[in-house]
C-alpha cells in the first residue's frame, strides 16, 4: 500500500469545531490551554494550543518525500469534519517540528483537542474516532476552561536554580572552523555557509517548558513562539522571527531574514547601526541569496509574486535583521499546494543552510559536529483545508527533563571575520538563555 492510500484509509476520525464566547477585552490564554506538555503556536496574540493525540502522521523520508508530504494532507482531509467556524486552523490540524535534514524521518501530530484564537473568534476542535467523542470532548472542555481562566491553578514542581552551560565546541575551535570555511568559500567551493553553534544546559531539576514559553512571549512579542514535540528530541521550543511560508486560501507569504546587527539600547546608536546594516555589501549580499532562492522556489506555484526591491529592517530585543516581506497568489485553476507542501518546496533556504544549498548542507554534515535535529527546520502547522504557517526553527532549543540544547547560526561568506561571527552567535543565543536560565 502506498503512503497516500494508507493515509486516506487509516483515520476513521471525526473533527468537531465549535466557537465559544470570550469576555470583551479579553483573549484566551493559549499557554494555559496547552498545559504543561501540550503543543503551542503563538503569534500576534493569537494562535493554537493542542492537547492529547488523535493521529500521528509519519513522514518516513521527511520533507524530501513528496508522496509522504502529499499523504499527510490527504490524511487530514480524510478526517470527517463538522466545522461551524471555518477559519484557518479549524477542523483537523497537524502540528510539526520537522528536522533540518530534508530526508530525516519526521512526524506530525493531530491533537485530540485544540483551542484557537485569531483575534476575533475563539474555537475548540475535538478529534476522535467517529461516534466516540467522550475523551476528546473532556479534554476540550478542560482546555477551554483553562483558556478562559476558569480552571483551578495547579502548582508544578520547583523550578531549577542551578545551571551548567557547556559549548559543544570551544570558542577557539569554532572560530578556527569559521576561518577554514572562509578559505573554502574564497577557493570557490561555496558562496555562503550557515554555521551553527550548540550550547548545552544542564539544570538541577527539570526545566519548565511552560514557563520558558511564557517568558519568550513576554520577551519577543513580535516573534512566533512555539512548543512542539520533535521526533527523538523531547520538547522543541523557541521564538522564531522568520516566517518560512504561510498559506491562507490562495494567498501565500514568506518573510526571510538574513543580515544581522546588534542593538545597543541607545536610540541614536541603534539608528547608526541600522544604517550600517542597510549599507553593508556583505549583509545585503547575504540577504539577496535568500530572497533569490525563495523567488525561484515559490515562483512556480504563483501567478503573482511580489518581492520588494529593497529589504526592510526587523528590530528585535537585542538584534536587528534585514527582512523582505514576500507575498504571492497561487495559480488559479490548479490544485493548490498545502502549506506543508510549500514548506517542503522552500526548506532549507540559504538563511539556514547556505549557497549553493545542497553543497552547503553537505559541508555542514561534514564539519558541524552535531545533528541539528529540528533546529533550523520547519516548525508550525497545517490544517485539513491546506492552510497553515511554518516558521524557520531558529532562536530555539530542545528540552528533555533537566537538559536543554540551545542553537544559533551565522552566515559565513568570503569576508567573514571569525570573532565577529562568534559574537553574533552569542547575541542570538541570548534569546533562549534569557528564558531558560533563571538562577
Amino acid at each position: 500500500m502506498t503512503a497516500l492510500a494508507g493515509a486516506c484509509a487509516a483515520t476513521g476520525l471525526a473533527a468537531c469545531t465549535r466557537g465559544f464566547e470570550v469576555p470583551d477585552g479579553h483573549r484566551p490564554d493559549l499557554l494555559a490551554a496547552a498545559g504543561r506538555d501540550g503543543r503551542l503556536w503563538w503569534r500576534d496574540g493569537g494562535g493554537l494550543a493542542g492537547v492529547g493525540e488523535a493521529l500521528r502522521i509519519r513522514l518516513p523520508h521527511g520533507l524530501a518525500g513528496a508522496e509522504g508530504v502529499r499523504a499527510a494532507g490527504a490524511a487530514l482531509a480524510a478526517v470527517a469534519a463538522d466545522d461551524e467556524v471555518r477559519r484557518p486552523g479549524t477542523g483537523a490540524v497537524a502540528f510539526g517540528a520537522l528536522p533540518f535534514g530534508r530526508q530525516a524521518p519526521a512526524e506530525l501530530v493531530v491533537p485530540a483537542a485544540l483551542v484557537g484564537w485569531d483575534g476575533r473568534q475563539a474555537w475548540v476542535t475535538t478529534v476522535s474516532p467517529a461516534g466516540d467523542a467522550g475523551r476528546a470532548g473532556a479534554l476540550g472542555r478542560v482546555a477551554v476552561a483553562a483558556a478562559l481562566g476558569r480552571a483551578a491553578a495547579q502548582d508544578g514542581p520547583p523550578a531549577p536554580d542551578e545551571f551548567r552551560l557547556t559549548p559543544a565546541r570551544p570558542h577557539a575551535e569554532w572560530k578556527a572552523l569559521v576561518a577554514d570555511t572562509v578559505r573554502r568559500i574564497r577557493a570557490g567551493e561555496l558562496s555562503k555557509v550557515v554555521l551553527a553553534r550548540r550550547v548545552d544546559v544542564t539544570a538541577n531539576r527539570d526545566l519548565p517548558t511552560s514557563e520558558i514559553a511564557e517568558r519568550l512571549i513576554a520577551l519577543y512579542p513580535s516573534c512566533m513562539v512555539f512548543r512542539m514535540g520533535a521526533l527523538g528530541t523531547g520538547a522543541f521550543l523557541g521564538a522564531s522571527p522568520e516566517l518560512l511560508v504561510r498559506r491562507r486560501g490562495e494567498a501565500v507569504a514568506s518573510h526571510p531574514l538574513a543580515g544581522t546587527v546588534a542593538r545597543s539600547g541607545d536610540a541614536a546608536a541603534d539608528r547608526t547601526l541600522v544604517e550600517g546594516l542597510r549599507a553593508s555589501v556583505k549583509e545585503r549580499a547575504e540577504h539577496a541569496f535568500v530572497v533569490d532562492a525563495l523567488r525561484a522556489r515559490l515562483g512556480p506555484f504563483c501567478e503573482e509574486l511580489t518581492i520588494p526591491g529593497v529589504p526592510s529592517v526587523l528590530e528585535l530585543r537585542n538584534v536587528s535583521h534585514l527582512e523582505t516581506r514576500i507575498t504571492g497568489r497561487l495559480h488559479a485553476g490548479r490544485e493548490r499546494p498545502t502549506a506543508l507542501q510549500l514548506a517542503a518546496a522552500t526548506h532549507p533556504t540559504p538563511a539556514v543552510g547556505g549557497t549553493p544549498t545542497a553543497a552547503a548542507c553537505a559541508y555542514l554534515a561534514e564539519v558541524e559536529g552535531f545533528d541539528r535535529g529540528p533546529y533550523a527546520g520547519a516548525v508550525g502547522w497545517v490544517d485539513a483545508a491546506g492552510d497553515g504557517e511554518w516558521a524557520v526553527g531558529i532562536r530555539s532549543a530542545t528540552v528533555d527533563g533537566p537538559r536543554a540544547s540551545l542553537f544559533a547560526g551565522v552566515g559565513v561568506v568570503a569576508d567573514s571575520d571569525p570573532a565577529t561571527e562568534l559574537a553574533e552567535t552569542q547575541l542570538k543565543l541570548q534569546a533562549l538563555l534569557a528564558a531558560v536560565v533563571r538562577p
